[in-house]
């Protein structure tokens, strides 16, 4: 009898670590910049600080030194600018942007800077800038540390956005963006990291294609898209539309820019019913982006209104039952696909 192979199961958390770990060793031009990342300031136990806030750069220090993991001060638009530079003067920097909420204090060298130099300098200088930031309510951090502000970047040519879903698509992506000549912004949800999922994560380097989507689960009634902790959400409601004898597509987005449209259209061309489910605000949304994009163009397939689900046009509650019924949920998801089921 031949035996299966066993699964490699990594956290998300770790899935990053050994991204950055892998293409540090095998790229001498790749540094790691941040606030805390390596334990802040001289410290002499830097090899055992905590990895900033989300501990996704831990135990880099020791491995590779405070000339190529770098501890800033705390203002990003200091190291974001900083990283930008070094970005163009041929290194490969990863800035660790804690929150995206803090894109604020740093919004000019990421959309002004970062984004238009290759085409203002006429393709003559690349700027293989790496940015993960972190992302998503749900771990009781207020409204200040809790957005999801990834329809913002998607609106600046120049930028790629990518939101990992689980951690084959966090080690992947990270990999993709990390060799990638342009700027990438890889938004982390804190929620993922306290998950356990049984997907297998190969030891070696890979890459998952930006601008790709995966289905996860095949349908023929209702297509549900996922962005990040939403693609769990998706999959939580497909089970439970299942049992009830409907048959649900689950699309994980993965790339917002660029974006596998062709994907969504093809899924929808086949169910002829969609539900976006976006943690990010209503008002200008990837789910509002989505939405009109198969309006415009499968509009004579359509045997319902495209549906969103976002968070409510308001700042993350602190408190912890109101902020259980910001976050998008899967019973939300259920109620919105009856909707366009009936």
């Amino acid at each position: 009898m031949v035996q299966a192979e066993a699964v490699r199961q990594l956290t998300y958390i770790q899935a990053i670590n050994e991204a950055l770990r892998q293409q540090m060793e095998l790229d001498e031009n790749v540094i790691v910049m941040g606030e805390d990342i390596a334990g802040g300031g001289d410290r002499p136990d830097k090899q055992d600080a905590w990895g900033g806030p989300m501990r996704l750069t831990k135990g880099l220090i020791g491995q590779f030194g405070a000339r190529r993991v770098r501890d800033t001060p705390i203002s990003e638009a200091g190291f974001i600018g900083a990283a930008v530079g070094a970005a163009a003067s041929g290194l490969r920097p990863v800035a660790d942007l804690m929150y995206v909420s803090f894109y604020g204090v740093c919004a000019d060298q990421i959309t002004n800077n970062a984004a238009k130099i290759h085409y203002m300098f006429g393709g003559k200088v690349n700027i293989p800038l790496t940015i993960m930031t972190g992302i998503g309510a749900g771990t009781n951090s207020a409204a200040q540390h809790s957005e999801t502000l990834y329809s913002i970047f998607t609106h600046f040519p120049g930028l790629k956005c990518v939101v990992p879903s689980d951690p084959y698509t966090a080690k992947g992506l990270m990999t993709a963006a990390i060799r990638d000549n342009d700027p990438v912004i890889v938004f982390n949800n804190r929620q993922i990291m306290g998950i356990r999922f049984d997907v297998d994560v190969p030891e070696e380097p890979y890459t998952v294609e930006i601008g790709s989507s995966r289905i996860l689960r095949e349908g023929s009634d209702v297509t549900l898209v996922g962005i990040g902790y939403t693609t769990k959400v998706c999959l939580d409601a497909a089970a439970e539309l299942e049992s009830s004898g409907h048959s649900v597509e689950v699309l994980d987005l993965l790339s917002l820019s660029p974006m596998d449209e062709e994907g969504i259209l093809e899924s929808v061309r086949k169910t002829r019913k969609i539900v976006i489910v976006d943690e990010d605000y209503p008002r200008c949304s990837v789910a509002s982006d989505i939405s009109a994009l198969v309006a415009e163009q499968a509009f004579d397939y359509l045997d319902a209104p495209p549906r969103r689900i976002n968070s409510p046009h308001a700042p993350v509650p602190y408190s912890v039952p109101l902020e259980a019924l910001w976050v998008p949920n899967k019973d939300m998801v259920v109620e919105a696909a009856m909707g366009v089921l009936e």
